[in-house]
C-alpha cells in the first residue's frame, strides 16, 4: 500500500486547514482511553493503538483525509477500582464528540469518521451518530472499532476463551505500535476461562444473554481478559494491517458518495 505521511490538522495553519477542507474532506479522530491495562501496559494503550490505525489510513489515503484532535479520554467507569484510570461520563463524551464534530462543520468538513481503540466508547458514539442525523442532517458521521474490525484475523490467533483487554490481540498491536511501552517481564495472565468466574461475570461474558455491564476488578484480580504473554508483535501487525485495509477501503468508497 503505497502512503504518504498522515496529514495532522494540528499541525496546520488556519490558511492551511481552510485548504484541507476541500483537499482532505474527511476528518479521522482518533479515540481512546486513560485507563489501566494490567501490569505490563500504559493507560493510554487504546488510545495509542487508535492513533497508529488513524495514523496509518490517513497516510494510505494520500492526503485525502486529515487526523483532527484525538479523543484521550474516554468511557472507563468499569476500570475505576484500578489506579491511575481516568473517565468521562457517557453524557461529557457525548457533548465533546459533539462540539468537536460542531467544530469542524462550521468549517465546512461534510465527512467525519471516529476510531476507537476502547470499547467502552462505542455506545456513546453511537447515540452520537444518531442524534447527528436530526441536529446535521447534511453530515455524515462515521466510527469505528479498532479491535473488532479484525475479529477474523483474532480468532486465528489461537486467543484464550475469555480473552479482550490487556489480552492476547491489544497487546499484540503495542508490540508492533509501541514496542517500548510494553514491559514483556511484566505480563500475566489474566481471566482466562469462563469456568473460573464467578456466576455474574460469567453471565456477563454469554453471548446470547442480554448485555451486562460488570466491573472489571470483579471479572479478574489483575483487570487482564486473556493471557498477554502468548501475544506477538506479528500478530499484531497482522490485525492492525488488516483493520487499516478494511478502513481503507471503507474511506474510499465513501469519498465517492
Amino acid at each position: 500500500m503505497n502512503a504518504r505521511p498522515p496529514l495532522r490538522l494540528a499541525e496546520m495553519t488556519t490558511l492551511e486547514a481552510a485548504e484541507a477542507v476541500t483537499a482532505s474532506p474527511v476528518v479521522i479522530i482518533p479515540a481512546g482511553a486513560f485507563e489501566q491495562h494490567g501490569p505490563g501496559m500504559p493507560l493510554a494503550t487504546d488510545t495509542i493503538r487508535a492513533e497508529g490505525v488513524a495514523d496509518r489510513v490517513a497516510a494510505a489515503l494520500g492526503g485525502r483525509a486529515v487526523i483532527g484532535p484525538p479523543l484521550p479520554v474516554g468511557v472507563s467507569p468499569h476500570h475505576l477500582a484500578f489506579a491511575g484510570t481516568v473517565t468521562l461520563t457517557t453524557t461529557t463524551l457525548a457533548a465533546v464528540v459533539r462540539e468537536y464534530v460542531e467544530s469542524l462543520h462550521r468549517h465546512g468538513w461534510r465527512k467525519i469518521l471516529v476510531v476507537t481503540g476502547h470499547g467502552g466508547n462505542n455506545a456513546t458514539l453511537g447515540t452520537v451518530a444518531q442524534d447527528l442525523l436530526t441536529t446535521h442532517p447534511d453530515l455524515q458521521f462515521a466510527w469505528s472499532p479498532v479491535t473488532a474490525l479484525a475479529a477474523d484475523v483474532v480468532s486465528g490467533m489461537g486467543v484464550s476463551e475469555v480473552h479482550g483487554h490487556s489480552g492476547e490481540a491489544e497487546t499484540a498491536q503495542m508490540l508492533h505500535l509501541a514496542p517500548g511501552l510494553v514491559h514483556t517481564d511484566r505480563l500475566v495472565a489474566g481471566a482466562t476461562s469462563t469456568a473460573r468466574l464467578d456466576p455474574l461475570p460469567r453471565l456477563s461474558r454469554h453471548g446470547s444473554h442480554p448485555a451486562l455491564a460488570v466491573r472489571y476488578d470483579r471479572i479478574s484480580d489483575n483487570g487482564i481478559l486473556g493471557d498477554p504473554r502468548r501475544a506477538t508483535a506479528e500478530d499484531g501487525q497482522a490485525v492492525v494491517d488488516a483493520v487499516v485495509v478494511r478502513l481503507v477501503a471503507f474511506v474510499k468508497e465513501w469519498l465517492d458518495v
